[in-house]
């Protein structure tokens, strides 16, 4: 038996088919920041939505706040390196765009305020995880704490 789920998203309609039983749906948000030289770089708006073509993402941003709306009507698992192929910006261990590590600059990932060893495109969000990716100056620290007020029920 084949199933047609239908969502409204962001003002565009979603239709996803899938095979067998009645579809789960997750629709839980993830926050990530974005520091370069100890200054934000804001997340754009609309990654992952394409309004021309009226299709969106699972993984996608409505605003330009960091929050970053998991949106699947089948269940998987979602990861930070997903999220920034949607972006169109290169994510490696020791990288992001064409930052690289390397005369006297460094690069960082935090998870819920720890630091992530491994390549941060593995990265896999849960609900309401805080994410921050830091390039800078070898030993210059960065704010990585709690940065987002989840609304009641998000």
């Amino acid at each position: 038996m084949s199933v047609l789920v239908l969502a409204v998203v962001a003002g565009l309609t979603v239709f996803v088919r899938s095979s067998g039983g009645p579809s789960s749906s997750r629709a839980e948000p993830a926050h990530l920041d974005v520091l370069v030289d100890g200054k934000p770089v804001a997340v754009p708006g609309a990654i992952g939505i394409d309004q021309r073509a009226q299709q969106i993402s699972p993984l996608h941003t409505h605003d330009t706040d960091g929050v970053i709306h998991i949106e699947s009507p089948l269940k998987a698992a979602f990861s930070l390196g997903q999220f920034m192929t949607e972006w169109n910006v290169a994510l490696t261990q020791d990288s992001i765009g064409g930052l690289k590590t390397g005369g006297g600059n460094d690069f960082h990932a935090y998870v819920n305020a720890k630091e992530y060893a491994g390549n941060p495109a593995a990265i896999e969000f849960r609900a309401h995880d805080e994410i921050a990716l830091v390039y800078g100056p070898a030993g210059q620290k960065a704010d990585v704490s709690s940065g987002c007020d989840w609304p009641e029920g998000e």
